[in-house]
């Protein structure tokens, strides 16, 4: 099957994203479509990028970045449980996505957001553009929790109906682009050998 790695954003103490990443990695285990792994932005504690080169290269210096690089390659796709902070994502996710380049390419990435009123909504359109950028294709319509406070319970989350019915759609959904995307992942190994001036040819296009 293939992997999808749970990515919960927000790092702040008492955050309740924790509860929520629970919730959509055991919606997403009893789905049924997927492996799946869970990374907390919290525990990796991936410092504030500190890597000399550009991601794109793929030349790293640091243990942390070495281990991150080899968790998110490993998945086929993903999806991003977040907060909205000042209408956009929390600073932790931005950072952990700025670490890589290759290992993102041709995955496709689902949202679990929450916050106020907005749901988290705002911060997920922003994602949406930044994801493109490491080639990732952002889907749409995943769970939106609105006034968030009011849904954890003892320290668990207690999804209204609509939430809990939107998740295994969600991951439906990943899992068409999951398969549909495969033939470009596949293509990733040789246009990582793109290189700058100087270095050798790209590698052709395979026909279609």
């Amino acid at each position: 099957m293939p992997k999808l790695l749970i990515v919960i954003a927000s790092t702040r103490p008492g955050r309740v994203g924790l509860p929520i990443g629970n919730w959509a990695a055991e919606g997403a285990r009893a789905h049924g479509g997927f492996d799946v792994e869970v990374a907390d932005l919290a525990d990796l504690a991936l410092p504030f990028l500190d890597e000399p080169g550009h991601p794109r290269m793929g030349r790293y210096e640091h243990d942390h970045t070495k281990a991150w690089s080899a968790t998110v390659d490993s998945a086929d796709a993903f999806l991003f449980v977040t907060p909205e902070y000042n209408y956009g994502p929390p600073a932790s996710l931005l950072n952990a996505i700025s670490y890589l380049f290759w290992e993102w390419a041709y995955k496709p990435v689902g949202f679990v957001s929450y916050g106020g009123i907005s749901a988290g909504l705002r911060g997920v359109q922003v994602l949406k553009q930044i994801v493109t950028t490491v080639k990732m294709m952002p889907l749409s319509d995943g769970p939106s929790i609105p006034f968030v406070g009011s849904t954890i319970h003892d320290g668990e989350f207690a999804p209204s109906p609509i939430v809990a019915e939107t998740l295994p759609w969600h991951l439906d959904e990943i899992l068409r682009w999951t398969n549909a995307l495969e033939p470009l992942r596949q293509q990733v190994p040789l246009l990582r050998l793109e290189m700058p001036p100087g270095a050798p040819p790209r590698p052709p296009v395979p026909a279609a």
